[in-house]
């Protein structure tokens, strides 16, 4: 038997948004595995010193060039309109500079996604918010991804390294309201950052071809196309 055929090479991983609720739960996850390869980050801000781990600078403006060839592709990039500070800074963010990312991932090889969305992303929605995530999964799945996976979580539970007021007062209000939401309304629960990075490593290894959209409510897949 030829080995070398069966012998997978460790795979070089994109991520960014490292330091955010599922962003540094994923950076945990991927670093705790053994075989793991290369993990390249994009971050404005310092992260653990790990021999598997590169920082690179967020590009501002331009495109970003990368090192070395990448494999997969992981985004857990975002922030909030009060954050960002206008409309136009926001989608700057969330959705520009994650199609940028993409498409920078594909430049260099990349052939798996998995990008966090939002529940009831929809380029046409009458939420701003909602609108931005819709016209950036639209854009994202364009670029010609083997595997691309969007995770589309509610509220987001976890302890942030920067403070949400009203996430936070809506993370204490969830036990009372989240076993309300039954059937059809449970993909709104809430669900924690470990989670949704948890099905972004399972997603990513399984590769399955075409464009998936992910709820955790019920831990059921909302969608998928080839």
């Amino acid at each position: 038997m030829d080995t070398a055929k069966h012998t997978q090479h460790p795979r070089t991983a994109l991520v960014a948004g490292p330091t955010g609720l599922v962003g540094s739960a994923l950076i945990r996850r991927l670093l705790a595995v053994p075989t793991a390869g290369p993990i390249l980050a994009v971050s404005r801000r310092p992260l653990s010193d790990h021999p598997q781990l590169t920082v690179l600078p967020v590009p501002d403006g331009g495109a970003l060039q990368l090192p070395v060839a990448v494999d997969d592709f992981y985004c857990a990039l975002g922030t909030t309109l009060k954050r960002a500070g206008s409309r136009q800074a926001f989608r700057a963010i969330d959705v520009d500079l994650v199609i940028a990312l993409a498409k920078a991932a594909r430049s260099a090889g990349a052939q798996r996604a998995v990008v966090v969305s939002a529940i009831g992303a929809n380029p046409r929605s009458t939420s701003f918010y909602l609108r931005c995530k819709g016209e950036m999964e639209a854009a994202v799945a364009t670029l010609g991804f083997h595997s691309l996976h969007f995770m589309q979580p509610s509220l987001l539970m976890g302890e942030r390294t920067e403070h949400r007021w009203g996430e936070g007062v809506a993370q204490r209000l969830a036990p009372l309201y989240a076993p309300l939401l039954v059937g059809g309304l449970s993909r709104y629960r809430p669900v924690s950052g470990e989670t949704v990075a948890a099905r972004m490593q399972t997603v990513m290894a399984t590769a399955a071809p075409g464009v998936h959209r992910h709820t955790f409510g019920t831990d059921q897949r909302l969608s998928s196309s080839g």
